[in-house]
């Protein structure tokens, strides 16, 4: 009997190293998504009033756990019974990535023109900003929704040969860090600005540390998010290329000599643009009726 018991704690130790090991791959092959969700959700969760920030970050958390709840026993299933399944979705998923990194591109090269003054700004009853708020969120959470399938199912795509219990615990895992993780560093993220106020209000002094610690606090907020969103735009397209690259044959054989990075970029670029053109071919269209 006790050599029965340390057998089945040796076969537990052994199931945790490989979940361990895997979860480290799969984490690997979702950081550009995670990157793109970070930057996403920081951007999405700042422009509110100061004491606003945290209540909408934690609906959009809320948000982000559903979705999880509801798309991981989906794709399990899918993986169980139809495993072709998960391929499609990841190349249509691969599409939408595209197609999003090359519109961030294009709206950066040909910027419309924005109102000059933010909704939030002005002076809006409670009722018109909760609605405001609520609108906002949604549009986070939907967001979040795709970015989601995406993670979990290359998450999956790294352990589709390990037993289930290995694929179930290994992408619960990535997609709790992508819940957990990704908001905990955008509530730090959006309370930067308020946290420095903090340090340049600890004292009179103008040129104290806390002051100037504070005053790089303020001013580095919008330039992490203008970077985060750079960043996460170049990842979008490596994510695509990339799935693109592994799942289609036509593309897997393209550039063979170039390195991996460049061709996996170049791949995403060009199926974004590809996507990009029509959407805005039918917009434009859209518009005029």
């Amino acid at each position: 009997m006790a050599s029965g018991l340390f057998a089945l704690l040796d076969d537990i130790a052994a199931l945790m190293d490989d979940v361990a090991v895997m979860s480290k791959v799969a984490a690997k092959k979702t950081a550009g998504i995670l990157g793109d969700d970070l930057a996403v959700n920081a951007e999405k969760a700042s422009g509110f009033v100061t004491e606003r920030e945290l209540p909408v970050l934690w609906a959009i958390m809320k948000g982000s756990l559903l979705n999880k709840v509801i798309i991981l026993p989906v794709v399990f299933l899918l993986s169980a019974f139809l495993p072709i399944a998960v391929t499609v979705i990841l190349v249509i998923g691969g599409l939408y990535l595209a197609y999003e990194g090359a519109e961030k591109i294009y709206e950066y090269l040909l910027p419309h023109r924005e109102e000059a003054q933010s909704r939030l700004d002005l002076d809006l009853t409670e009722v018109q900003i909760l609605a405001l708020e609520k609108g906002k969120i949604k549009s986070a959470i939907t967001t979040d929704f795709i970015l989601s399938v995406e993670i979990v199912i290359i998450a999956l795509s790294t352990v589709m040969d390990k037993p289930l219990i290995t694929q179930i615990a290994v992408v619960s895992v990535i997609a709790l860090i992508a819940t957990v993780g990704v908001y905990g560093i955008v509530g730090l993220i959006v309370r930067m600005d308020e946290f420095g106020l903090k340090l340049i209000a600890m004292n009179e002094r103008t040129d104290s540390f806390s002051d100037k610690a504070g005053k790089l606090l303020v001013g580095a907020l919008p330039i992490v998010i203008r970077m985060l969103a750079f960043v996460g735009t170049i990842a979008l397209l490596l994510v695509a290329g990339g799935i693109f690259a592994h799942n289609i044959e036509f593309f897997h054989h393209l550039l063979e000599s170039w390195p991996a990075i460049v061709k996996e970029f170049l791949i995403g670029l060009v199926v974004g643009v590809l996507v990009l053109i029509p959407v805005l071919i039918f917009r434009r269209i859209r518009k005029k009726s």
